[in-house]
Parts: C-alpha cells; sequence; structure tokens
C-alpha cells in the first residue's frame, strides 16, 4: 500500500512551504508577546501541519491497494437430458441409480472446487432434472452457451454426459474449438444394436401445387430384421394412398422408397408415412412420422430487376427459390418491358439508378398495387429513390458510404424471426449503406436498424412501409450475399439467410388483407415449441390501435377448448398460449371496435417430434474424439466415482491467484477530514484559553 499522486511528487515540497509560510505569517512576528515559546511552537505546528495536509489534498493524493484474489478452478458438469438415454434397456439405471451417482459426484467436487451443472437438449438450463423429456440434442449449443459464459475464467474442465447422438446444430468436434480448456466424457447410453424397424428420413417438397403430383422420399431402415418383412403406407386422413411391401434381407438394412401423390386440395395438408411393426422392436416410436405440404392454387411471381450484373442478385435468387412457392426470373432494367401486374413483387437492385429510368415502372406497380423491394447500393440514384414513396427518405450530401450491421428492432411486429435467424445475424457480415441523414415515415416499420460499429443508430437497414394502395420494403445496403456466404460458412447450409429472406419476400409478397382484425401465425407447430399468435387490430382511418382486448379460444380436434387473451406490444397484440399437446387445432379470436365486433379464424398443428427414437445405437466413437482432441478423458457411468481423482492429478487444474490495484482518493478518506478538524480545534482551544482570538 503506498500514496500517489496525479501531479509531480516535488510540488509536495511547495505543500510544505506553504504551511510553513502561513504558520509564520500567523505567529513569528505578531505573538511572540502574547504565548511562550512552548505554546507559540505548538500552535506553530499544528497550523503547518493543517496547512500543509489541506495544500497536499489539492495535488489529488490516491491511497494505492493491492489485494489477491484467489479463484478455485470452475468445473462444468453438463447432463444430457434427452430422450434417446431412456428408449434403450437400460431406461431404470437412467432414472434411478444414475441420478444419485451423477448428484453424489457433485457434491463431492463442490468440497475444492467451484461446480456449475447444465442440462441439454434441445435448449440449455441450469436445472439438473434427469427426467429425460427433451426430443432434440444440440451439444454444440451448450459449447457455445458455456463459451459465452465461461469465457476468460479459470474453467478446469467440462464433464458432458451424453450418448454421443445428436439431431440439430453442428458436429461437437467441431463446435467446441472456442472452449480453451480440457473436455472429458461420461459415455452414456447402449452402443448394442437392438432389433428395430424405423424411418430413418423423409425427403419432401414443403410446397405443393393443385393439380399436380409431387414426389416424397421415404428412406427405411431396419436392425437385426433380417428375411422378415414389413408393409410401408402412406395415409391421409384415414385412408391409405400408397403401400409397398418391405423385405429386409439383411440385419443392417436400408432403402429409399420413392412415393407420388397428387395434391387435390388446397391448403395444409397431412400425410403420415408408416412402416408396420414386427415382434420384437425395441421402439415403435420410430415406426411412423407425419409431414406436412402446403398446397397452393398457383407460384407467385417475383422478377429481379437490375442495372447490372451483381452477386447480391445470385444470393436473392437462389433464396428465393429455395421456397417452391415462388418463380424468380431476372433482368436488366433497360431490357424489361414486361406487364407489372404479372408478378406478384419487383425487386428492384440498385434502382433507380444513374443510367435507367424506372419510374413507369414505380408508377405502374403502385396503381396495380404490385409490391416492390428497394436494394439500395452505389449506383443507387437517392434523388429519385426519395421520390418513390418507399417510406423512407436518404439525405446524402456526398457519396459516402458506412458499413453497416444488422441490430433487431425488438418493437417489430409484422412477422416473427426464429432464434436460429438471430443468431446467425449476430455474426452477418455489414451492409454497404449510403451515409446520410435517414427520415422514415410514421407508417414505417423497421426489421434492422443500423449499427455502425458499436453504435447502433436510429436509421433503419430493412424496413417497411404499407399504405392503404401498396406495400414496400427497403433494404438500404448492399452486400447481401456475404450474409449467404458466411451463414454456409458457419452452420453448413443457407437456412438462416433463406429464412430470413422467405419471411421478408411472403410478408410482401402477400396481397395486403384491408381486413380491420387479422390474426397471423405458423401453420406447424413442433411439440416442444411454444405456440405464438400475432394479432393487429385497425381503426376505420386504418391506422394501428390496441387499446381493445382480444380473445381467442383454440379447439382441438375431440372438441377441448382453451381460452387466452392477448398481451399488448406497442402497437399490435401477441399470444404466447405455451406448449400444447400434439393435435389439429381450430381458433376463433374476436375483438370489440367501438360497436363493432370482428373476428378472426384460423387452424395449425402442432407436430410430434420422433427424430430421438430414429437412432438409438450411441455414438461413443464421437465422445472419444472430443476427449482426444480437447485434452479430456473418457469414462462410463461405473465409473463417475474416479473423476475426482482424475481432476486432482491434473496439473492445469489449479486455484489462480489474481493481483487487483484499487486506488482510493484521500480527500474522500473522513478520517482525514476528522485530523484536519482536530488540529484546527486543538489550535482555537489553546489561542482561547490564552486569552488571543
Amino acid at each position: 500500500m503506498n500514496i500517489a499522486t496525479e501531479y509531480p511528487a516535488w510540488l509536495i515540497i511547495f505543500c510544505l512551504l506553504a504551511g510553513l509560510a502561513y504558520s509564520a505569517l500567523l505567529y513569528y512576528k505578531n505573538k511572540k508577546e502574547e504565548f511562550n515559546a512552548l505554546t507559540l511552537g505548538i500552535l506553530s505546528a499544528f497550523r503547518f501541519i493543517a496547512v500543509a495536509v489541506i495544500a497536499f489534498l489539492l495535488l489529488s493524493p490516491m491511497l494505492k491497494s493491492h489485494f489477491r484474489n484467489f479463484e478455485k478452478p470452475i468445473l462444468i458438469l453438463a447432463q444430457d437430458n434427452s430422450e434417446s438415454l431412456i428408449i434403450g434397456k437400460d431406461s431404470a439405471f437412467y432414472r434411478n441409480d444414475y441420478p444419485k451417482e451423477f448428484l453424489k459426484l457433485v457434491d463431492e467436487l463442490q468440497k475444492e472446487y467451484t461446480v456449475r451443472t447444465y442440462n441439454f437438449g434441445h435448449k440449455v438450463s441450469e436445472e439438473l432434472t434427469f427426467d429425460y423429456t427433451d426430443q432434440q440434442t444440440d451439444i454444440s449449443e451448450l459449447f457455445e452457451e458455456i463459451n459465452t459464459r465461461y469465457s476468460n475464467r479459470n474453467v478446469g474442465g467440462m464433464l458432458l454426459a451424453t450418448d454421443g447422438l445428436y439431431n440439430r446444430g453442428i458436429n461437437p468436434v467441431y463446435s467446441a474449438e472456442k472452449l480453451k480448456f480440457p473436455i472429458f466424457a461420461v459415455a452414456l447410453g447402449d452402443t448394442s444394436v437392438r432389433k428395430d424397424i424405423f424411418i430413418r428420413k423423409i425427403n419432401y417438397n414443403r410446397i405443393a401445387f393443385k393439380g399436380n403430383e409431387f414426389p416424397i422420399e421415404a428412406i427405411v431402415g431396419a436392425n437385426l430384421c433380417n428375411e422378415e418383412n414389413s408393409i410401408l403406407t402412406v395415409s391421409y386422413g384415414g385412408a391409405i394412398l400408397f403401400s409397398k411391401n418391405i423385405n429386409f434381407n439383411s440385419n443392417h438394412f436400408n432403402e429409399t422408397v420413392h412415393i407420388t401423390l397428387n395434391a387435390e386440395k388446397a391448403g395444409l395438408q397431412r400425410y403420415r408415412i408408416s412402416v408396420r411393426p414386427i415382434e420384437g422392436e425395441i421402439s415403435l416410436q420410430n415406426n411412423s412420422q407425419d409431414i406436412f405440404i402446403e398446397v397452393l392454387d398457383t407460384k407467385q411471381k417475383i422478377i429481379i430487376l437490375s442495372q447490372s450484373p451483381h452477386p447480391d442478385i445470385a444470393a436473392l435468387k437462389e433464396a428465393i427459390e429455395s421456397n417452391w412457392a415462388y418463380e424468380v426470373t431476372h433482368s436488366l432494367s433497360n431490357q424489361f418491358s414486361g406487364n407489372i401486374g404479372e408478378y406478384n413483387l419487383i425487386i428492384l437492385h440498385q434502382l433507380p439508378g444513374g443510367r435507367d429510368d424506372i419510374s413507369r415502372i414505380i408508377t405502374e406497380a403502385n396503381k396495380q398495387a404490385v409490391p416492390l423491394l428497394f436494394i439500395l447500393g452505389s449506383q443507387s440514384n437517392l434523388v429519385q429513390f426519395n421520390k418513390s414513396g418507399a417510406g423512407i427518405e436518404i439525405q446524402a450530401q456526398k457519396e459516402l458510404f458506412n458499413e453497416s450491421l444488422p441490430s433487431l428492432n425488438k418493437e417489430f411486429s409484422l412477422f416473427t424471426i426464429s432464434d436460429d435467424v438471430l443468431k446467425a445475424i449476430e455474426m452477418f457480415p455489414p451492409l454497404i449503406a449510403p451515409f446520410g441523414e435517414i427520415k422514415t415515415q410514421v407508417s414505417a416499420n423497421t426489421l434492422f436498424n443500423q449499427q455502425i460499429g458499436s453504435l447502433v443508430t436510429g436509421y433503419p437497414l430493412i424496413v417497411f412501409n404499407q399504405t392503404l394502395d401498396n406495400k414496400t420494403g427497403v433494404i438500404a445496403g448492399e452486400g447481401i450475399w456475404r450474409w449467404r456466404l458466411i451463414n454456409f460458412q458457419k452452420y453448413g447450409n443457407h437456412n438462416a439467410f433463406n429464412e430470413l429472406l422467405s419471411k421478408i419476400i411472403q410478408y410482401l409478397a402477400v396481397k395486403a388483407d384491408k381486413s380491420f382484425f387479422k390474426v397471423t401465425g405458423q401453420n406447424i407447430f413442433m411439440e416442444n415449441e411454444a405456440i405464438l399468435l400475432d394479432a393487429e387490430v385497425y381503426n376505420q382511418s386504418y391506422e394501428l390501435i390496441n387499446t381493445p382486448d382480444v380473445e381467442i379460444t383454440l379447439k382441438n380436434s375431440v372438441g377441448d377448448t382453451y381460452n387466452f387473451l392477448f398481451g399488448k406490444t406497442s402497437n399490435a397484440y401477441q399470444l404466447n398460449a405455451g406448449i400444447l399437446p400434439i393435435e389439429d387445432y381450430t381458433y376463433e379470436a374476436t375483438v370489440r371496435v367501438g360497436e363493432k365486433l370482428y373476428r378472426s379464424q384460423g387452424e395449425f398443428t402442432v407436430s410430434p417430434v420422433n427424430i430421438e427414437a430414429i437412432n438409438t445405437v450411441a455414438d461413443h466413437n464421437l465422445l472419444y474424439r472430443l476427449t482426444s482432441k480437447y485434452q479430456g478423458e473418457l469414462i462410463y457411468p461405473e465409473q463417475l466415482s474416479t473423476f475426482t481423482k482424475m481432476i486432482k492429478a491434473r496439473d492445469d487444474v489449479r486455484t489462480v491467484v489474481y493481483t487487483e490495484k484499487k486506488f482510493s482518493g484521500l480527500v474522500n478518506i473522513f478520517g482525514i477530514f476528522i485530523f484536519i478538524v482536530a488540529l484546527l480545534t486543538a489550535e482555537w482551544f489553546i489561542r482561547k484559553r490564552s486569552g488571543s482570538y
């Protein structure tokens, strides 16, 4: 502990001189006759010390202290809570004996280490439940959560208790690369192959068109069923549309069955693909799967217009074409002579531009209520764009550009963005956006604001506008092709980018609903998903309001009803009905605005998740590769008690000492104030007693 000042230390000499000068002027000449030498010396010393200390405090002195903090090693214990662990023969062990051994290990480790426990499956939680109810397994999400929470902490290691099976996220061997500590594993589950028939996978397009045939591929697998047989069927509403005999000719059977069906009815259609069980199967859960296909009357037509080729255009086309509901074409604007009214959406890439006059296209689109999506960039003519009525105006003084990252506007309510998309967006690179003041119309609804560096601005990056005549969208920057590229680099697919573009296109391409009350939501929810619905209410001026209450009644196929009241957002409504049983549901929502009662009806399905039952053979090889790569060890449930000795034997698991410096201003120490007051009070008392003032 020592003292430091903000100013050079030699200034302390002047503090002492100030105290000496003040004391001398006060006592040396005028007080010799009033006090004896001893009293005069004491008074002079008191005044000298008080003034010198006050002057020293003006130098902003600080008391510098050093503290040593000891951080014990953190041990992270993560338990797989997925359903696959209890499908096999050892389900009783994992429900009864294993939890006791695991908790005993936790208690033992807590005596010497800081222990953090987690459950993981389709989500990560800090509560150990051992109920094995999660119907998906995402180990990569666990690793990402751990990295976020414990980066730069003294983590001694992680114990991963799992069967090594994952059906969501990316390969754990690669997703653990950010972790800077050893990974140990408890190899759970059954590696023995048991008699079973299962539908391994179903390949199909989620969109079909009325009157057309559509293909389905069902991949049927079987273990230890040689020389037995079954029947694969496809049923719709209880009627069998397709059947085929399956003869198993090996103990490790795999066959792809090609199915062709006819789309006879528009709307969301549910089909069940099943294989007949045989005697002795370990599980019947994986013998059937339901698929849902949206049957549309016609495809929606989209055209992309641009001044010149650009990588954004290829990214847009591929994302849009991933959804069979859309037919997309591209044309240079100076070569386009088509009929505007034929299209459900027109995408204008860097148009209006410097060369091409597209005022006719914009005017005709607004006249025929054909939605427009503007993508701005270095070739955009902002003066002409500002006249298009897109919902924003950009006042740019020079041709300058910002690198703008997307930042979600939490008040956005036109459609929902999934957690997977939001997670991917955090990794997306910036778009090149025109620099300038952006004025946003009151009717505009911003999806993403521009984030420049670490500063989130109030300027929109992706924004929508709807009037009584038409809908428009604006992506205020070029370079979205990089988003698609990064999506693939990080996740090995384009799903997040395609989903984001699909939501944008779907909102714009759907004909504007001019009703005063509407409820929107997904058609299909998985059984582990919360039921989320949105609602909008408009007054007679077609302005969003949310003062009246919106009620909704859900009804399942057997007549059970569930009543809810929508919650209110900034200018709309949202309902989280939680998890509902697997069923087909219809709903009717009502709202009273003044004397008028509005109704909105719809339907959705809660679909089962049987993915955990498809593969029940534990993958201990993955755990071996994981522990080998990250300097850990692989153990089995009966070896849990040895983990404590294993950790104690490691030199890299030890307490870390952190030295912390702490600065505190002396002027804030109350004792110094008391000391100065005491000196001056004592001086005053002596002077008073001696008859002086």
